[in-house]
């Protein structure tokens, strides 16, 4: 699925038409399963993303439906995420392993790779009702397109640029006070709000290229390498948490010293480098950016 909204047709349309199409893609995935669970659930998970993205657009004008919604198919991505939150914790030392700064941080990072592995693996093992909680995924996302169809909405063209507008200033103004409590202070909660809000923007300039295919294109590919290195940032936060609650999980003091100091390293990097990339995504106001996805919006539309 393209992941786009035509701008010559019915906004509200193009909406409920995406929706559904994203639900059905969700159901695929975890229906058939082609490259194994683990990464159906993974990508099923990205499916619930885009969708919660895309109704922020109904919040003004459908608040019910976009908050029961945005619950239903943020508690479907939770129902599924322990495995995959086992396995995240690899993949980050994966990343780190390739960035490693000395023989004793690499091996440091391999005997904590061995020890998250077979966690992981374990928990795989152990995730006995994982099949029941994805028949039971497939269901709330089939009652989610039924309410999705269900609902009603004025299809006018002053009713698209008011959920147009204010839901692209909302968002943007969110990002732009993330970063602002990034650049004051280094805890990780405001580099996780900047990483939703580069999320929601890089989605949101994805399902609006249409208006001017070339310009978004570009800010789309900045704003998506700036989550890139926002999620390795989260990441790494997660597992110094985990070390942090966990410390007997690794080999010897020596070990989670290394990881730690490999953890802070590469954090501080990923976060000058964020901030730097996040003060020219995020270069324009909020009310003059709105603005202008408005003005294209109705150009585009005519």
């Amino acid at each position: 699925m393209s992941f786009r909204i035509d701008p010559t047709r019915s906004f509200v349309e193009e909406i409920k038409h995406t929706g559904r199409e994203l639900i059905d893609d969700a159901i695929a995935l975890l229906q058939d399963q082609p490259d194994g669970t683990d990464r159906a659930v993974h990508d099923a998970r990205k499916k619930f993303k885009r969708i919660r993205a895309l109704y922020r657009f109904l919040e003004k004008e459908a608040p019910d439906f976009r908050k029961a919604e945005n619950a239903r198919f943020r508690d479907i991505a939770r129902s599924l995420s322990a495995a995959r939150d086992a396995a995240a914790l690899v993949e980050t030392i994966t990343y780190l392993q390739g960035v490693a700064r000395s023989d004793a941080e690499r091996d440091a990072l391999a005997s904590a790779h061995d020890v998250l592995s077979k966690r992981r693996d374990a928990a795989t093992h152990e995730d006995g009702d994982l099949p029941k909680r994805i028949e039971d995924a497939i269901q709330s996302c089939e009652d989610g397109k039924d309410a999705l169809s269900a609902l009603s909405l004025s299809h006018g063209e002053k009713t698209a640029l008011k959920m147009i507008r204010k839901t692209w200033e909302k968002q943007r103004r969110k990002a732009l006070d993330a970063l602002g409590l990034c650049h004051g202070q280094a805890h990780d909660e405001y580099f996780h709000d900047l990483r939703k809000s580069g999320q929601v923007y890089w989605m949101h300039l994805a399902l609006l290229q249409k208006l001017w295919p070339s310009a978004m294109r570009a800010k789309r590919a900045d704003a998506k390498q700036l989550v890139k290195l926002l999620g390795h940032e989260h990441d790494l936060s997660v597992l110094a948490a985990f070390a942090d609650r966990e410390p007997d999980s690794f080999a010897g003091s020596e070990t989670l010293a290394l990881l730690l100091d490999a953890i802070i390293d590469r954090q501080q990097a990923l976060r000058e480098e964020s901030l730097a990339l996040a003060d020219n995504v995020f270069a324009e106001t909020a009310a003059r950016e709105a603005e202008i996805i408005a003005l294209l919006w109705r150009h585009a539309a005519r």
